[in-house]
């Protein structure tokens, strides 16, 4: 069960990150919080690169990074933009879909296949979704789906979730064909330097701002490192969404965590919604 300790960390620093993040917002722009994340990490993960040493890179590890890469990068950007413009206990939901997502993408990319209980966690996920919005049914009984998707915070947050559905299995091939913490190492370099653009062209002075932001950006940064690094030592015991599925109790905390330190509204219909969703991810887990 070595996999499920790991993937469990990987979890809580997953929150933590995303409340560090929710805060710097206050601060700088999504421009700055996304750049300086990928930066952040693959800076920590650099002294760990060394003591480990270069691998031996496999044939599939090129077409990985550059195709996980580019679309990590997107993600990147899209998820500090969610969680600016939407609470955490109605935006992070959204990334538990991911396992959904991933009984499409995980066959066809990495033969790994679904079975019985996993269609039941998906019924439970979908159960669980309906119930963050269950306020909006007075409008009718397909009000709660069509409310996740016009706010802004969760439709792209959901768009995160598919996305992630399929560079969770390019982080499989990437550490199958380099190693666990080279390839985080690479990945986030990768998108460092896809996101300068971005960053340079939309935000003024920022660097300045990026100095402004430091004392908070820098633990966002080392939690995210954490996280990272012991999903994809996890990922070299089990199966890819086993270790997705069980992340996403990061959830669970973030929500925790949106109505303890942001004060945030209706945590009553949005934790249940979200506590749904956890025991969908823990049955496609266990079973």
């Amino acid at each position: 069960m070595t996999w499920f300790f790991l993937s469990f960390l990987t979890a809580f620093f997953e929150a933590v990150k995303d409340a560090f993040g929710k805060q710097s917002l206050k601060q700088v722009d999504e421009y700055v919080v996304s750049w300086t994340l990928s930066f952040l990490t693959g800076f920590f993960l650099l002294p760990l690169v060394i003591i480990s040493g270069f691998p031996q890179l496999g044939n599939q590890f090129w077409l990985a990074l550059i195709f996980g890469g580019t679309l990590n990068s997107i993600t990147s950007y899209l998820y500090i933009k969610a969680i600016k413009v939407s609470d955490l206990s109605i935006t992070l939901p959204m990334i538990a879909l991911t396992p959904l997502f991933m009984l499409i993408t995980s066959p066809l990319m990495v033969g790994e296949w679904p079975n019985l209980f996993d269609f039941l966690g998906i019924f439970l996920l979908v159960t669980g979704s309906y119930l963050l919005n269950i306020k909006e049914k007075s409008k009718g009984y397909l009000a709660p789906f069509r409310a996740l998707w016009v706010q802004k915070g969760p439709k792209l947050m959901l768009i995160v979730a598919l996305i992630w559905s399929i560079t969770s299995n390019f982080d499989k091939i990437g550490v199958q064909n380099s190693s666990p913490i080279f390839w985080l190492f690479a990945m986030f370099s990768f998108i460092t330097v896809l996101l300068l653009p971005m960053l340079l062209y939309k935000t003024p002075n920022p660097r300045q701002k990026i100095l402004k932001g430091l004392p908070i950006l820098l633990p966002m940064g080392l939690f995210c490192s954490l996280s990272v690094m012991f999903q994809m030592e996890a990922l070299t015991l089990t199966n890819v969404v086993q270790v997705i599925a069980i992340k996403r109790t990061s959830v669970v905390m973030g929500v925790m965590l949106g109505y303890l330190i942001f004060k945030e509204k209706g945590m009553k219909e949005r934790l249940t919604g979200t506590l749904i969703m956890l025991l969908g991810v823990i049955i496609m887990t266990l079973f």
